[in-house]
């Protein structure tokens, strides 16, 4: 609700502004203007969703994420950039932004891990690993259970 005129910021098509409204006082240059509030939680702004259906969407990516589709997290983060890189100016839920940062530090602990383990293969090898070398990379596991034959 608009704190001046009692009226629902939401359905107001006069206040649902493609960019953001800035403020400057008399005083101040156009360079040290600050933008005011933004309209939209989502990255495509009046295409995207509603403040009341970000939460579902940022809740369900959050989830969905622990179910073996840690790149949700990242579309989750950047379908919200608006709401996680200026969290003061949004009127969002507050929940928005604990799914998002949460999506944030899981994707970026995935990565982390993703990264190590293949790197570790990568520069390591058969150096690091020894005999055990080949029984880990997979290029051979067709002649270990003997599935060349038939080609």
């Amino acid at each position: 609700m608009d704190n001046q005129s009692g009226t629902d910021r939401y359905s107001n098509p006069a206040a649902a502004s493609i960019l953001p409204t800035s403020s400057t006082s008399p005083g101040t240059s156009s360079s040290r203007r600050r933008l005011g509030p933004a309209e939209w939680p989502t990255i495509d702004g009046p295409l995207g969703l509603s403040h009341d259906d970000s939460l579902e969407h940022a809740r369900r990516f959050f989830k969905l994420g622990f179910l073996c589709l840690p790149f949700l997290w990242a579309v989750n983060c950047f379908y919200f950039w608006p709401v996680l890189r200026h969290p003061n100016a949004h009127d969002s839920h507050p929940d928005l932004r604990r799914y998002l940062v949460g999506s944030a530090i899981g994707f970026l602990l995935f990565a982390a891990i993703l990264s190590s383990w293949a790197l570790t293969f990568a520069i390591g090898g058969e150096h690091l690993f020894g005999d055990v070398w080949k029984e880990l990379v997979m290029y051979n596991v067709a002649e270990k259970y003997g599935l060349t034959g038939w080609i």
